[in-house]
């Protein structure tokens, strides 16, 4: 029988802060040794990232409302908390965060 982790509140707000947009560095450097908030912080840095496209016309636009609708998701779902990945992107967000935190030290 698989193990229920249990999640705190303080998780779950962590979780949650890791999808507004800069925060997510925060988040990542503070708490990156936990699991459930590591795996939010990642997928936040990611849509973070993406979110610096908005400049472009057009795919710009297209981005920001689907990085919204993604941010939106991501915060009700750790605070609900669950670990929802990102559709196609839950693997890249991984490595990026993973990257992140060994560049710079964390």
């Amino acid at each position: 029988m698989a193990e229920v982790k249990k999640i705190t509140q303080e998780q779950k707000i962590w979780g949650a802060l890791s999808y507004v947009w800069i925060l997510s560095v925060v988040v990542l450097a503070a708490r990156k040794n936990n699991e459930y908030v590591r795996f939010h912080a990642n997928q936040g840095f990611l849509l973070f990232i993406l979110s610096l496209f908005f400049w472009f016309p057009v795919l710009g636009w297209l981005l920001a409302v689907i990085v919204t609708i993604l941010v939106i998701i991501g915060i009700f779902k750790s605070l609900q908390g669950e670990e929802w990945p990102l559709p196609i992107l839950a693997q890249p967000a991984k490595q990026i965060g993973g990257w992140f935190v060994k560049t710079i030290k964390l």
